[in-house]
């Protein structure tokens, strides 16, 4: 990603042991490590990768934590946003998002707190389509999105937009996003 980017890494730091407790599961070393060189924000201006301490609009664990509680909530009916999946909850299976795209397109892991470190991407069509499964890195997702113009239905990069990275905003209400 760094080279299809032409970033220069941050070396951001984070409490992963801190977001890690909180989710009772580790993270993908792989999104570690995207986190820490590009932090969040937004791939070739439609891309949304979510980090941590962000503000708002790219924190995944603040998105988490409403989405959580939201299909939670049993005053909301009992089918999910996710469905036929949950969002995940310590110690369960379920998806936790990870990014998106300006036409509301869907990138999360599915996380089973009894097989850590298995994390396929699950990603889901604006349409609200079905759920794809891939068994591969956050990165390798991430790659092919913006890379590969076969990469179907997820592929951007048949629409000649680059590769670039904007870091996102650190304010509250800078509505990337969400």
């Amino acid at each position: 990603m760094i080279e299809l980017t032409e970033w220069k890494p941050l070396g951001i730091s984070a409490d992963w042991a801190a977001i890690e407790g909180e989710l009772g599961v580790p993270l993908p070393a792989d999104y570690k490590e995207l986190y820490e060189a590009f932090g969040g924000g937004v791939f070739s201006d439609s891309v949304y990768f979510l980090g941590c301490d962000e503000g708002v609009s790219f924190d995944f664990l603040a998105q988490w934590r409403v989405a959580l509680s939201v299909d939670q909530d049993s005053g909301l009916g009992s089918v999910s946003a996710v469905d036929p999946h949950a969002v995940y909850a310590p110690g369960g299976k379920g998806v936790v998002a990870w990014g998106s795209t300006e036409w509301a397109d869907e990138y999360c892991w599915l996380i089973d707190a009894g097989r850590p470190g298995d994390y396929p991407v699950l990603a889901r069509s604006h349409d609200g389509g079905p759920w794809h499964r891939y068994a591969m890195s956050t990165s390798e997702f991430l790659y092919r999105v913006l890379a590969d113009a076969g990469f179907r239905p997820f592929g951007i990069a048949q629409y000649d937009l680059g590769a670039t990275f904007k870091p996102g905003s650190v304010g509250p209400f800078d509505g990337r996003p969400l």
